[in-house]
């Protein structure tokens, strides 16, 4: 059974044909785990796993939110996370490329949402953009028992580092891009049993689909160019991560059925 362990099904590039969309993932068996960017996606996120069956959620506030918090945000996000379809904390994390939130008020958040993970027994999903150093720091400092390097795409040097820390590491359609060849190289030497998939739908849509609205019943084709590079096969990369996805968010496997 394929996984996409970070997708953003509440985003209005879906609201047009989301059930439409919702049926395809299902008829293709796939899992999915929607990712909270904010309160409102996390309680959209919440939402779609009670409804269906293959959607799990994580809630958290994106960097790009740090400045907008309500003041009883991480509150909202415990509540939230007492759901049990809510399986991590996340999408939290840095992002010093755009900068939306003041780096001082991203690490803030980010370093609050760390603390509430660790209080809540709960997994991270961390964002990561031009800010490696800095989210390698923090991870040391307030590093919660597992998490995920979400969409990677630092380097193998920092990825060893992030490793003894336990993290996990998911890749997306971004392998699939011939210029990628620092994502390439992480994902053919990182251990195979940290390694997960991702759309980070409706972005970063694979090969041939570049550009395109990305959804989750193209993981398959990320799997394809992640054996390629692995040079494995596809089903045991289906195999493996299915295995790492358990393992990571403390799951029954014989519960992920549909």
């Amino acid at each position: 059974m394929f996984i996409d362990v970070h997708a953003h099904l509440d985003d209005k590039a879906f609201h047009k044909d989301r059930e439409e969309v919702l049926q395809r993932i299902k008829e293709a068996g796939i899992i999915v785990v929607n990712a909270g960017a904010d309160i409102k996606s996390s309680y959209f996120s919440v939402e779609l796993a009670e409804k269906y069956d293959f959607i799990y959620a994580c809630v958290g506030v994106h960097p790009h939110d740090a400045a907008k918090v309500p003041k009883d945000y991480l509150r909202e996000l415990e509540e939230l996370a007492k759901h049990p379809k809510v399986i991590a904390i996340g999408e939290i994390g840095l992002d010093y490329y755009y900068e939306f939130s003041d780096r001082k008020i991203q690490q803030k958040v980010f370093l609050e949402q760390l603390e509430l993970a660790e209080s809540l027994n709960l997994p991270v999903v961390i964002h990561n953009r031009d800010a490696h150093q800095d989210t390698l720091n923090t991870l040391r400092k307030s590093a919660p028992i597992k998490g995920l390097m979400h969409c990677y795409s630092g380097s193998l040097e920092l990825a060893r580092e992030l490793l003894k820390l336990g993290f996990y590491f998911s890749f997306g359609g971004v392998i699939t891009f011939k210029n990628a060849k620092k994502p390439k190289e992480v994902a053919s030497q990182l251990p195979l049993d940290r390694i997960l998939l991702e759309t980070d739908c409706p972005y970063l849509s694979p090969e041939p689909y570049r550009g395109k609205r990305n959804d989750p019943t193209r993981i398959p084709i990320i799997a394809e160019v992640l054996a390629k590079l692995r040079e494995t096969s596809v089903q045991e990369i289906e195999d493996t991560t299915f295995s790492n996805f358990t393992k990571l968010f403390s799951l029954e496997p014989d519960h992920l059925s549909y």
